[in-house]
């Protein structure tokens, strides 16, 4: 079975974000071709979205894979759906960053 990808809107403001920082730091070709590869990485969960990491201790259902060290892919399996939640820079402290989310 595979599984339907749905992105969270923070989760796509999150990659427009990483996109924004690597066009301003780099050049847009750059921060293109890397946004590419972690939506790639995100479409690869349709298949295996029990993969990650779960997170129970932040949130319920909470699970987690990595992109190239650098970026921590947050997201939920639904029934028939993989629902990503959030893209957190590791930089950033994921506890703070859900509990942010609340308010």
């Amino acid at each position: 079975m595979n599984y339907r990808i749905e992105w969270h809107v923070l989760a796509r403001a999150d990659l427009f974000d990483i996109y924004d920082w690597i066009a301003e730091h780099a050049d847009p070709q750059t921060a293109y071709a890397y946004t590419a590869r972690i939506e790639r990485r995100c479409e690869s969960l349709s298949a295996f979205p029990h993969r990650g990491t779960p997170r129970d201790h932040f949130e319920p259902g909470l699970r987690s894979i990595t992109f190239e060290r650098r970026v921590i892919i947050a997201y939920r399996v639904e029934k028939d759906r993989v629902l990503i939640l959030r893209l957190i820079r590791t930089a950033r402290d994921i506890a703070a960053q859900f509990a942010n989310d609340e308010a």
